[in-house]
């Protein structure tokens, strides 16, 4: 019996994984599924330097930035273009061999470990932005691109794409996480802006969600096969390429920090604010805890009290508006006056801090490991699960900078804990089990950006319930009939 679980009664992941996967060789995976004669397809593919046995690289390609540590793939192969992949994916599915599509790396809900042995597919080399159409505000890239280098890449165009989850992700890999970040509240997330995909399917075959070619701004021609992709995490088929909608960049950005004397004066400025419609560009929460660690990781020297991040977007005339309002109902809930960020430089510096939140919370305790924890609730409850999850973290004594995109009801506990004590461990899990039902209980969700990955299998089961879950189940059994796609990820139900 483990921390007095009941028998019978399996500690779930994360926690399991993260108890037992220091336990796992990862070299037991080598080859194990993947013949000679695979191997020589593979080749012939994509060529001897696209095709990895190696143990470095499979371990670099089993994991993501979670707590997860699960086993690598048993080989890794680098396709350059959609042919490639869908060559390579017609070999999987003749010799059953799971595909986990694998782009940055950067997710948080170990989406790509090979959980069942099997090949990834890096698609590192797919870089190109095909289609740039400045005058129609919309793009096409390949899944190599990242947000980062799109965004270089428009500099001259007046236009921006504006998702930000703070890593810098692959683009297609957002998609495939319905990923979404700071700017969401007034841009939308990953689902909003995707207009269309092409998809390889598990046997091969190519699926253009919005017709071959197709971007328009809008349709309602038959089933919306885009977002059903969008969120999918790799378990209906890989996404290598994606058109996404852009914008123009604003005439003018201010950012602006404001210091609360609770937390509930915090996140009620949030939610008048957005009722009262002023167009915020973001706006994010920092908890005590948490804006301390910022402070010391990111060289900051702002009051050790709860914070809002705020920036305004438009002309220098409507930014006015939007300012005056904002700072009236700040201090009309006890906020400080705001410090401002005008220039370019002193406003990354500013979001760059917000962005590192993630190891300025590693920094509280040196040697630790961190697990984000994500939930949604709609914004007229932000203010009561914030302040109970805040009364939950002090009363059982864990580690917990809140942070989060909290202009769509969207935040994050940053759980610092030592992986090697168990009691410790078993708190946090308890803990981050009573924020998601919390959550539910609320009318959200068990995660607003992170996605389901292996982590909330079993509370995407209590969201959705059991018809709900069948329905996703009957749609993968559909596109994926012998669960070759990304394994063991979202869906309770192991293959048969």
């Amino acid at each position: 019996m483990l921390l007095g679980l009941t028998r019978g009664r399996v500690l779930p992941s994360p926690w399991r994984c993260l108890l037992h996967c220091r336990h796992i060789k990862s070299a037991a995976t080598a080859a194990s599924g993947v013949g000679d004669s695979v191997l020589s397809a593979f080749r012939s593919i994509c060529g001897e330097d696209g095709v990895s046995l190696g143990e470095a690289v499979r371990e670099q390609h089993g994991k993501d930035e979670s707590v997860h540590r699960c086993r690598p793939p048993d080989v890794v192969v680098f396709p350059r273009c959609v042919e490639e992949v869908s060559a390579l994916a017609k070999v999987c599915h003749k010799h059953r061999l799971p595909i986990i599509p694998f782009g940055t790396g950067t997710g948080l809900e170990g989406g790509v470990g090979a959980m069942k042995g099997g090949v990834c597919f890096s698609l590192r080399n797919m870089e190109q932005v095909l289609d740039l159409h400045p005058e129609d505000f919309d793009v096409t890239v390949e899944p190599g691109v990242t947000r980062k280098t799109l965004n270089a890449y428009l500099r001259d165009t007046g236009l921006w794409f504006p998702v930000d989850p703070g890593a810098d992700a692959s683009l297609c890999g957002m998609a495939a996480t319905s990923a979404s970040g700071t700017n969401a509240v007034r841009y939308g997330t990953m689902r909003e802006n995707v207009i269309n995909l092409e998809v390889v399917l598990a046997d091969g075959s190519v699926v253009h969600t919005a017709g071959k070619g197709r971007r328009p701004r809008k349709t309602s021609a038959g089933y919306n096969l885009t977002n059903l992709f969008v969120g999918s995490e790799g378990t209906l088929g890989i996404i290598t390429k994606t058109t996404l909608r852009l914008y123009g960049i604003p005439e003018a950005m201010v950012s602006a920090v404001c210091s609360f004397p609770s937390v509930q004066a915090a996140v009620d400025s949030t939610v008048q604010t957005l009722q009262a419609g002023v167009p915020i560009a973001r706006i994010e929460f920092l908890d005590d805890v948490m804006i301390d660690a910022c402070n010391r990781f990111s060289s900051l020297s702002y009051p050790v009290t709860p914070t809002l991040f705020l920036e305004f977007h438009g002309s220098e005339q409507s930014l006015e508006e939007q300012v005056k309002t904002a700072e009236d109902i700040t201090q009309s809930n006890g906020g400080s006056d705001f410090q401002w960020a005008r220039d370019t430089e002193t406003r990354n510096r500013l979001w760059k801090a917000r962005h590192d939140a993630w190891y300025a919370a590693l920094a509280l305790r040196p040697g630790c490991k961190a697990y984000s924890t994500d939930v949604c609730v709609p914004l007229s409850r932000l203010p009561q699960i914030i302040v109970e999850t805040k009364e939950d973290l002090i009363e059982n004594r864990l580690t917990g900078p809140i942070a989060g995109h909290v202009g769509d009801g969207n935040f994050h506990c940053l759980m610092v804990v030592d992986p090697n004590d168990p009691e410790e461990m078993h708190r946090v899990h308890l803990f981050t089990e009573r924020l998601a039902r919390r959550a539910l209980a609320m009318d959200g969700t068990c995660t607003g950006e992170h996605g389901v990955g292996l982590g909330k299998r079993a509370l995407l089961c209590e969201e959705m319930g059991p018809v709900g879950i069948q329905v996703m189940q009957s749609l993968k059994d559909a596109l994926d009939p012998n669960n070759l796609m990304n394994p063991g990820k979202i869906l309770p139900r192991e293959e048969p």
